[in-house]
C-alpha cells in the first residue's frame, strides 16, 4: 500500500508549507522519542507541554517534516503549519483509515472496554492479523494513533473509544468509521462530568448513531440503558443483543469459575455451545458474549471463535493473578467504578475459599454520589466475606467507614503507598488472597511493587 504523502496531508488538514516537493512518510508520531527515519512528527500541545519544543530535535533524529501551529518559529526543516495540530492529526488518521476496507469494531462502555477489546481482537484473529488499541489509549489522541497503525497486513481492527463528555464519541467515531459498534454497559463512571447516568447513556449512544446502514450494533440486554439504545440505530443497521440474565440473541448459562478460567454454555440460534475463556469472572462472560457476537457478525464459525478466544492476551492489571510466596495477589488496579469494584469483589469470593484481604482506594469522577458509592463498596466487602480492608486516599476513607458500619473489624486507613505496603506485609499470611483495585490515578500497582 502507498505510504502517507505530503500532498494528502496538505489536502485533508489544510496545512501550509514552503516546501514545494513531495514526501512519502514512513509513519506518524506525536512522540519525539519514537522518531523513525522519514516519519512525520506532530507537535501536540497540552496544559503542561508543547510538542513544538521538540520539533527541531525530531528533525535531527530523522523526521522528514514536522506538523506545527501557524505561530511556530525557527523550525530547522520542513514545517507543515496548521491552526490546530490535534485536529490535523485526527484528520490525517481519518484519511488513512479510509484506505482500508476491513471490519472495524468500535467499543465503548462505562466499564469493561479494554477487556472486551482484548476478547474481540482475540476472536477476530481467525480472520488474520488484528490492529487493536494499545492499553486503553481511547481518547482524542489515542484513537488516531491506533488508526495510523493500520497497514495492509491487517484483516480487522478493534478500537476502544472512551468518553469524557457529550459529542466526544460522535467526533471520534467520524474518524474511526466503524462497521460494528459495541456498547457494553452504562454506569456511574464519569457522573461528575455529565451529571447523571441518563446523560452518560446519551453520550454512549453516539456510537450506535455512528454505525452506517449495513453495519451492526451489539448491545448488552442486561443493562437497561444500553438495551434502550436500539432506538438510535439507523435503518438497515442490524442490532444484536447479549445477556446473562435476560432474553437476548446471545445468552450464557452454567457459568463456572475457577482460579484461571471461566466456563459457560453459549445459547445462540437455537443451539448451545460449551465455551471456556482464559480469564475469570461472571462479568467477563458478558464481555465475551459481545466479542462472540462480533465474530459471528463477520462470518466466523463457533469453532473459529473458540480458537480465537484461546489466544487471548489481556492488558496487564485487569484481574491479573500473581502467585508469590504462598499468597495470591489479584491485580485489578487498572481502573475502577462502583460496578467494576463490585464485580471484582464478588469474583474473588466466588473463586477463593481462603482468607481475603482488600487493598482499595478512590474511585474517581463520581461527583455527588461519591461518598455514598464508596460506603456501599465497604459494605459489599462484608457481604462477600472479606476479612481485612486496607485503604488509601481521601475517598478510600469512606470505603473504610462503610466496612466498619457493616461490621468489618480489620480495617486500616493508611496515608500513602508505602504505609499501605507495610500494613499488607504485616497482616498477610500464607494462603491469603489480596485484591488490589482503585481508579488508575491512585496507582495501587506501586503497593504491589513494594511488597
Amino acid at each position: 500500500m502507498d505510504k502517507l504523502s505530503l500532498s494528502e496531508i496538505l489536502k485533508v488538514s489544510g496545512a501550509e508549507t514552503d516546501f514545494t516537493g513531495e514526501i512519502f512518510f514512513t509513519g506518524v508520531t506525536t512522540d519525539s522519542r519514537k522518531i523513525v527515519e522519514g516519519s512525520l512528527f506532530v507537535a501536540l500541545k497540552g496544559e503542561t507541554f508543547n510538542g513544538e519544543d521538540f520539533a527541531n530535535d525530531a528533525l535531527k533524529k530523522g523526521a522528514a517534516a514536522v506538523l506545527v501551529s501557524r505561530s511556530a518559529k525557527n523550525i530547522s526543516g520542513v514545517a507543515l503549519k496548521v491552526d490546530d495540530t490535534l485536529t490535523a492529526y485526527q484528520q490525517i488518521a481519518a484519511s488513512w483509515r479510509s484506505r482500508f476496507q476491513i471490519p472495524v469494531v468500535a467499543i465503548t462502555g462505562s466499564s469493561g472496554k479494554t477487556t472486551t477489546k482484548d476478547l474481540t481482537a482475540a476472536v477476530l484473529r481467525a480472520l488474520g492479523k488484528v490492529c487493536k488499541t494499545t492499553a486503553n489509549f481511547n481518547n482524542e489522541i489515542g484513537v488516531p494513533m491506533t488508526l495510523l497503525e493500520l497497514n495492509e497486513t491487517h484483516a480487522a481492527a478493534v478500537v476502544e473509544i472512551g468518553m469524557r463528555g457529550l459529542h466526544q464519541i460522535e467526533t471520534l467515531a467520524r474518524y474511526v468509521k466503524p462497521t460494528i459498534g459495541t456498547v457494553i454497559n452504562v454506569n456511574e463512571t464519569h457522573i461528575e462530568i455529565l451529571g447523571s447516568v441518563e446523560n452518560i447513556a446519551r453520550a454512549k449512544s453516539e456510537l450506535v448513531e455512528a454505525i452506517p446502514t449495513g453495519g451492526t450494533v451489539i448491545l448488552n440486554a442486561d443493562n437497561p440503558y444500553t438495551l434502550d439504545m436500539k432506538k438510535y440505530a439507523a435503518p438497515g443497521v442490524k442490532v444484536i443483543t447479549c445477556a446473562l440474565d435476560n432474553s437476548a440473541d446471545l445468552t450464557a448459562e452454567n457459568i463456572t469459575i475457577d482460579s484461571s478460567s471461566t466456563e459457560f454454555t453459549l445459547n445462540y440460534g437455537g443451539a448451545s455451545y460449551d465455551f471456556e475463556i482464559p480469564i475469570i469472572g461472571r462479568h467477563n462472560v458478558s464481555n465475551a458474549l459481545a466479542a462472540i457476537a462480533a465474530g459471528l457478525t463477520v462470518g466466523l464459525t463457533i469453532d473459529e471463535i473458540k480458537r480465537g478466544i484461546s489466544t487471548l492476551a489481556t492488558t496487564k492489571m485487569r484481574f491479573e493473578v500473581i502467585r508469590r510466596d504462598g499468597v495470591t495477589i489479584v491485580n485489578d488496579a487498572y481502573n475502577a467504578s462502583p460496578a467494576s469494584m463490585r464485580a471484582a469483589i464478588r469474583t474473588v469470593e466466588e473463586i477463593y475459599d481462603s482468607r481475603k484481604i482488600a487493598v482499595l482506594a478512590d474511585m474517581l469522577e463520581l461527583g455527588n454520589i461519591s461518598q455514598k458509592a464508596h460506603r456501599e463498596i465497604g459494605a459489599e466487602l462484608v457481604e462477600h466475606n472479606f476479612d481485612t480492608l486496607i485503604v488509601i486516599g481521601e475517598l478510600g476513607k469512606f470505603i473504610a467507614d462503610g466496612a466498619r458500619d457493616a461490621g468489618l473489624k480489620n480495617v486500616f486507613v493508611e496515608e500513602n503507598h508505602e504505609a499501605a505496603a507495610k500494613k499488607v506485609l504485616e497482616v498477610m499470611r500464607e494462603g491469603d488472597v489480596i485484591l488490589f483495585k482503585a481508579s488508575h490515578g491512585m496507582h495501587l500497582e506501586k503497593i504491589i511493587e513494594l511488597i
